[in-house]
């Protein structure tokens, strides 16, 4: 693999990955910013570009991005710079993959991409992590479970996202309990991130414990006051619809709101949106 030999890269590359991993939008901000003065140190340093195209991409996926669309098209941009330089570079393959999901809905293409990067590097855990969530969101979440679980092994001292993919590969797989404990886990470490306090909500649900699925909800809306189950629905591509209104239905039942501001209905609808559609790309 090709790294860097400028030592200041490299020790601003490692702040960058720890702050990344707080899951919070002041710290993909900071992230960003050190990713940039990395580039800026050495511009052929290809971890750097991939790091900063998974921050702009998960920006988008966490809602802190004012233009979803415009940060997917710039985390692809990236996380193929990275790859252009350094074909070897197994991580950047399993982001594309993670990307062919998330701008595209290109299943199939991001489970290649995935297999591609657990080839080149077999003891990779980040790799397996990347292959456990476009597994799941492409319905097959028996098997996502086995990567995630085997990720964990790899690095028993995982990011806190990790966990939360772990319990996200089990609550599709309908192991409500176990998600429930991967979710409250990853909360430990990460204790603002939304996205695991939606995923919480929506597992009490599905496994009945009611009373603390709406104590979910009420801080999910204390954290973002505009929180609504229209606009989950946006950012969660499953190929399957019946898991995606599982997901969208556990977060009804727990007294969110379809749009901001909106009181439950009694018989809640939604017309789920389609993900920004980047499926014409040719590479």
């Amino acid at each position: 693999a090709k790294g860097t030999k400028n030592l200041e890269a490299y020790l601003k590359y490692l702040q960058a990955s720890a702050v990344f991993n707080t899951q919070t939008k002041e710290g993909y901000a900071q992230a960003r910013r050190l990713c940039e003065e990395v580039i800026a140190l050495d511009p052929q340093y290809p971890a750097a570009y991939g790091l900063l195209g998974a921050i702009h991409a998960m920006e988008a996926v966490q809602g802190f991005s004012k233009s979803p669309g415009e940060s997917l098209k710039q985390a692809l941009e990236l996380i193929k710079k990275a790859i252009a330089i350094d074909e070897s570079d197994a991580v950047s393959h399993s982001r594309l993959g993670w990307l062919y999901v998330l701008s595209g809905r290109q299943y199939d293409k991001a489970i290649a991409e995935c297999e591609r990067a657990i080839d080149l590097a077999p003891n990779s855990a980040e790799c397996h992590i990347w292959m456990a969530f476009v597994l799941t969101f492409a319905g097959r979440s028996d098997e996502a479970v086995r990567y995630a679980e085997q990720a964990l092994r790899l690095n028993p001292y995982p990011p806190s996202w990790w966990i939360r993919q772990l319990g996200q590969s089990y609550f599709f797989a309908g192991r409500y309990e176990e998600a429930i404990a991967a979710f409250k886990k990853s909360l430990n470490h990460t204790p603002k991130d939304l996205l695991t306090h939606a995923h919480l909500t929506t597992a009490y649900s599905w496994a009945g414990r009611h009373e603390e699925a709406r104590a979910q909800a009420a801080e999910i809306l204390r954290i973002n006051p505009k929180f609504s189950v229209e606009e989950r629905a946006k950012l969660m591509p499953l190929k399957n619809q019946a898991d995606l209104d599982r997901y969208l239905d556990g977060l009804r039942k727990a007294g969110l709101p379809d749009k901001p501001g909106l009181p439950l209905p009694d018989k809640p609808s939604i017309a789920v949106l389609p993900f920004v559609n980047m499926s014409d790309d040719k590479s």
